[in-house]
């Protein structure tokens, strides 16, 4: 039974990377920093196939133990903002640059890597620039790796819709950033379903731009949710000189506090809320990998129906009230039974 490490195995992306690599027959290391809270990735197979394990991807030999013996390696690990020692360098650069290098020297077969559209060292945002050079010391060190470049990511579990649906239960605005900024969402599943080819070798190597079909704005991304919650919301631009001023505060906000408050936005979101993030030209896509990638309409009412008013009950309501409606209408002649 062939053997995979995914580094960032129990988060959003790599436990759906997981469980389609257990359902493939494959052993499963999901490599994470609090193993022991991720004990649901113990079902995604049998008894001893799908394992959490504890690994620092900040120090080679924690890197190194955890991918010994594994015939491919993926790369999950990425964050939104810093925090103490987690900064966008240290994982996104370093941290990437450190799991290809082991996994070269431990002899492993195949490398996914974990990316983001807009990538690119010479990026404004910190954190598109440091998965740009993450990518860069990734092919240095494994030439064959196949890097995935996903726009925003949607599933059950995501940060994005399930974030601004809940300010939406909460007040009636909802204040964006880069309302205009052009989106290509992308679910989560499909995203898993293209690193397992990688990991398989079903796909070539090389870099692979990943999105849905279709390209929204953030507001009408924002006017789709509100639809699918049952909500009424003024959807609100704030202007990028402002928002960039609100970020410059909020830094200061969690930098004099050690990081003990964690404001909603930092500055380097700001910048990068300011460019698209949709599929370009010259990388390869879903199409080359033969999947067909979902709609976002499909999904997201599986998810999303807890955030509206009557929650789980609301299509029930719903019908009751249309019932109603039909029990209190005048009855013409045929409806009540005269010729």
């Amino acid at each position: 039974m062939q053997l995979v490490t995914i580094f960032g195995g129990t988060g959003f992306v790599g436990r759906y990377v997981a469980r389609r690599m257990a359902q493939e027959g494959w052993r499963v290391r999901c490599a994470s920093r609090r193993p022991n809270d991720a004990p649901f990735v113990r079902t995604y197979g049998v008894v001893g196939q799908v394992e959490p394990v504890f690994c620092n991807i900040r120090d080679d030999d924690s890197v190194r133990d955890v991918t010994r013996g594994a015939d491919a390696v993926v790369n999950c690990v990425g964050i939104l903002a810093e925090s103490g020692r987690q900064t966008f360098e240290s994982v996104q650069s370093e941290g990437a640059a450190r799991i290809a290098r082991i996994a070269a020297e431990e002899g492993a077969l195949r490398l996914v890597q974990i990316s983001a559209i807009g990538a690119d060292s010479d990026a404004p945002s910190t954190y598109a620039r440091t998965k740009g050079l993450g990518e860069e010391a990734v092919l240095e060190a494994f030439p064959t790796a196949m890097i995935v470049r996903p726009s925003i990511i949607f599933g059950h579990e995501d940060e994005f819709f399930n974030r601004f649906a809940g300010m939406a239960r909460m007040a009636p605005l909802l204040p964006l950033v880069g309302a205009s900024t052009r989106f290509q969402p992308v679910y989560v599943d499909d995203v898993a379903a293209a690193i397992q080819m990688g990991v398989t070798g079903r796909a070539e190597p090389g870099i692979y731009e990943l999105g849905g079909p279709d390209v929204s704005t953030f507001r009408e991304l924002m006017r789709e949710m509100l639809v699918v919650i049952r909500r009424r919301g003024l959807v609100l631009n704030t202007p990028m000189p402002v928002a960039k001023l609100m970020g410059r505060a909020f830094d200061l906000v969690r930098n004099g506090t050690g990081g003990f408050i964690r404001p909603p936005l930092t500055y380097d979101q700001v910048v990068n809320l300011g460019r698209d993030s949709v599929v370009g030209d010259g990388v390869g896509t879903f199409a080359d990998l033969g999947i067909r990638p979902t709609a976002t309409e499909a999904i997201l009412p599986d998810y999303l129906w807890r955030f509206r008013p009557s929650g789980q009950y609301a299509e029930a309501n719903a019908s009751a009230a249309e019932l109603h409606s039909e029990d209190t209408k005048p009855l013409d002649g045929n409806r009540a039974g005269f010729s």
